[in-house]
């Protein structure tokens, strides 16, 4: 097992800097200085402004709770990141995300059978992360479906998530407990 190269500093040893950002994520909908942020501590304002990024794309972003979580979870397996799978594939299927698309997402698969506006996330999220560009019939059909707005919030939660992946990758942070299955690793 890894070691957690950015561990949780205790709050005694907080500098007034980090004490004042770290209170404003507790104090958030977030409720806690939850795993992305234990090692973004170190970095007080980049935390800030990455929770802020982050509350709109989580809580109020265009597409709704289900969407935006699925858009995680493909996020999660491009990165094969086990704290945002174990923390978002719960709230995922609680939203209404299919246990068959969640457990092939995992698997790296297309899921064989989605709604409609599941398949345009799929799509988009895939193609963003595998080409980093979006086709012109994925672009028009998340247009048409999701607006501008939409769009935008998408290639947001892709990006923001992507960010959050690679600082958990780096500094290897400790994957809480959940009743997600860890991701496997797969064949690049």
């Amino acid at each position: 097992m890894s070691v957690d190269r950015l561990p949780p500093l205790p709050p005694e040893t907080w500098t007034d800097e980090q004490r004042e950002h770290a209170d404003e994520i507790i104090r958030g909908p977030r409720g806690a200085l939850i795993s992305p942020f234990v090692p973004l501590l170190r970095s007080p304002e980049l935390m800030t402004h990455a929770q802020r990024m982050g509350e709109y794309l989580r809580y109020r972003n265009a597409l709704g709770l289900r969407l935006s979580e699925l858009a995680i979870l493909i996020t999660a397996r491009h990165w094969t990141q086990q704290v945002e799978w174990a923390i978002h594939a719960p709230i995922a299927e609680r939203e209404g995300v299919a246990k068959a698309t969640i457990a092939a997402i995992a698997e790296g698969q297309r899921p064989p059978a989605m709604p409609a506006d599941e398949g345009v996330v799929y799509d988009f999220c895939t193609e963003l992360h595998r080409d980093q560009q979006v086709s012109d019939t994925t672009w028009a059909a998340a247009t048409e479906r999701f607006g501008d707005k939409g769009a935008i919030d998408l290639i947001g939660i892709n990006g923001y998530y992507a960010f959050l992946s690679m600082v958990m990758n780096a500094a290897r942070t400790a994957v809480p407990a959940s009743s997600a299955s860890p991701l496997p690793v797969l064949d690049k």
